[in-house]
């Protein structure tokens, strides 16, 4: 074993030992969830405790990764709310030259909204307008809290919301976090901008003005809202507005232009109708603030039958 190559072979070192240890506390290995382009998750069990958690293992290849992984860090410790996904304890790994980023974080059972939006089409089956609004509105609960404090996630998806047992979600993968308001001052800065985010904001949930950033303009966090629109879209047909445009290699830079349709097939309320419209718009400058969505939703459940009004 200990001829395996550092970098990639390192994390097989990790497995194959059976545990690794932070702050002192030892985890065993149970298996791989998950697997990005530079990360790996894995299930770990606690020696002295017996719980599960989420170990994401990022491969720093150079200087800059290794900052972009202290600040996904950073930002988990700015936050200590029920919607954003907590960090438990973290560790830097330097060998042979290379370096890896441990993230210990919370286990959630239930797995992705994405996840059980999925299971629900398989059945051919839909999510009602209740719970679609209780998860909604803890997802905007959490967003509130992040904008709150001058940052933007920017990488807002199904995907990266997990659901716990009571359909608590929680936001994760803080990686493309940054400060919420952007001033671009030029066309260098712009295209600068723009490369960042065809590289770290999920295309079928980008923002239009971020597509074709203008020479001179504030990108601010009414991005997420966008995001915001096509998660809630999401939930209500059971895929991402413009998951098929992409899918299918049209554009997606073009179809965010204009003003989302929603089917004529839809079932939910036109209360729920409205509020998807008057998020989505494809002008930033005319986008509602997290602030106002969760207003809508909460009013929204007050008059919506079967439906719990405590917070989530």
């Amino acid at each position: 074993l200990n001829n395996v190559p550092v970098g990639m072979g390192q994390a097989l070192c990790i497995c194959s030992r059976g545990s690794i240890t932070i702050d002192n506390k030892k985890y065993y290995f149970v298996q791989k969830l998950d697997e990005g382009g530079f990360s790996y998750v894995d299930l770990v069990e606690g020696a002295k405790d017996g719980q599960f958690y989420a170990l994401k293992r990022i491969l720093c290849h150079d200087r800059q990764a290794r900052q972009e992984a202290q600040t996904e860090v950073e930002m988990h410790q700015m936050f200590n709310h029920p919607n954003i996904l907590s960090l438990v304890a973290y560790a830097f790994s330097d060998s042979g030259g290379k370096t890896e980023a441990w993230l210990l974080l919370p286990f959630v059972r239930k797995g992705t909204l994405w996840s059980v939006l999925e299971k629900l089409r398989d059945k051919g089956s839909s999510m009602p307008e209740n719970q679609i609004l209780k998860i909604f509105r803890g997802i905007c609960s959490g967003l509130k809290t992040i904008h709150d404090k001058g940052y933007a996630h920017r990488d807002l998806k199904p995907t990266n919301v997990l659901l716990d047992e009571e359909d608590r979600p929680v936001l994760m993968d803080l990686g493309s976090m940054n400060r919420a308001r952007i001033e671009v001052r030029g066309s260098r800065e712009a295209m600068t901008v723009q490369d960042w985010a065809a590289q770290r904001c999920t295309i079928s949930y980008r923002a239009p003005e971020l597509f074709n950033v203008e020479s001179h303009c504030i990108i601010d966090e009414r991005t997420d809202i966008w995001s915001l629109g096509c998660v809630l879209y999401c939930m209500m047909m059971l895929e991402g507005p413009y998951d098929l445009i992409f899918q299918k290699g049209d554009s997606v830079a073009l179809a965010v232009q204009n003003p989302v349709t929603i089917p004529s097939t839809c079932s939910y309320s036109n209360g729920l109708q409205t509020l998807l419209s008057s998020i989505m718009v494809s002008n930033p400058q005319e986008r509602p603030g997290v602030g106002w969505v969760l207003d809508q939703v909460q009013d929204l459940q007050s008059r919506s039958p079967n439906t719990q009004t405590n917070m989530v």
